[in-house]
């Protein structure tokens, strides 16, 4: 099968090592050009919960149009990245391509649309990895717990369940899900808890909720992003959001939200896609969201300086 992976970054390359070392041809389209140079010269090493290993054969590209058609593109950008990307896919599209988009959360579905047909986009939620890009060529991850891939309109699916099986063969825990719709939100709601908060505060996880006044702030933000959810009539399995996302953070303490190594990175986050959305859903919806309102505004003055030369 002829894999390809656009955005090698932290996730994408643990994809990517996967799917080379089952046999895969494998392409992987990054922007870093010495990320793409690393993997062509010496492999891509990853390193972490899978194992401490070089991979070779991983062909790295900056150009989609150097791949082709692929039998499977993993769209693994962030959020921001997603419809630049569907760009570049789009003339290189085949009947038989399938197209799994990976991000944090929410409206990959939209962005892809906008620039192709979507009937063969099937949309994916990466569960308690915990990665992150140590330098060019050298991905690590903390653990790696479960790959969800459903219908962007929900319900059962034969493709989604191959799509499993296929991601199983390569090594990942990875199943199909009727209504991924639930999957995506329910991990949103840990996603709005700790990426704002761990950012603004400039705190791991577990340094958040070790901390009362700032776990507080956290949890306000969690508790109108499920306010949201409701309204949307979002149907979660939650018998306590509390107590699920404070579970979620305890499995990995010592993690930093992209958010915050974005931030570090004076690089622009997924602000927009995360907490962002709660403020703006919040608005069409008449929900007040002051918490993340206020976390939005702080990150968006401190992105806004990137670049600019302010410490």
């Amino acid at each position: 099968m002829k894999v390809a992976v656009y955005g090698t970054g932290a996730m994408g390359s643990v994809y990517a090592g996967h799917f080379r070392e089952a046999g895969h041809e494998v392409w992987a389209i990054d922007p870093w050009t010495e990320h793409v140079d690393a993997i062509n010269a010496s492999g891509l090493r990853l390193d972490g919960a899978s194992g401490f290993r070089r991979i070779e054969g991983i062909r790295a590209v900056t150009n989609f149009a150097e791949v082709g058609a692929c039998d499977l593109i993993v769209i693994a950008t962030k959020a921001a990245g997603v419809g630049s990307a569907a760009r570049a896919i789009a003339p290189h599209l085949t009947p038989g391509t399938m197209i799994l988009t990976i991000q944090n959360g929410l409206g990959a579905a939209e962005r892809i649309s906008a620039f192709m047909p979507i009937e063969n986009v099937l949309l994916g939620v990466a569960d308690g990895f915990g990665a992150s890009l140590q330098g060019p060529g050298h991905a690590h991850h903390n653990a790696m717990n479960l790959i969800h891939i459903g219908e962007i309109e929900c319900g059962q699916s034969s493709r989604a369940e191959v799509l499993a099986g296929r991601w199983r063969s390569v090594g990942f825990n990875a199943q199909a899900f009727e209504d991924i719709q639930r999957v995506i939100w329910e991990k949103f709601l840990c996603n709005v808890t700790y990426s704002a908060a761990c950012t603004v505060f400039d705190m791991t996880v577990g340094e958040l909720q070790a901390h009362p006044e700032r776990w507080a702030i956290a949890l306000g933000a969690m508790q109108e992003a499920n306010a949201v959810a409701c309204a949307k009539k979002i149907n979660l399995t939650i018998d306590d959001p509390v107590e699920y996302v404070t579970a979620f953070g305890a499995r990995m303490p010592d993690a930093r939200p992209s958010m915050l190594l974005d931030h570090k990175a004076r690089r622009p986050s997924e602000l927009d896609a995360i907490n962002g959305q709660v403020s703006e859903l919040g608005r069409m919806l008449g929900i007040p969201t002051p918490y993340n309102d206020t976390l939005v505004a702080v990150l968006r003055q401190r992105e806004a300086a990137f670049g600019q030369g302010t410490p």
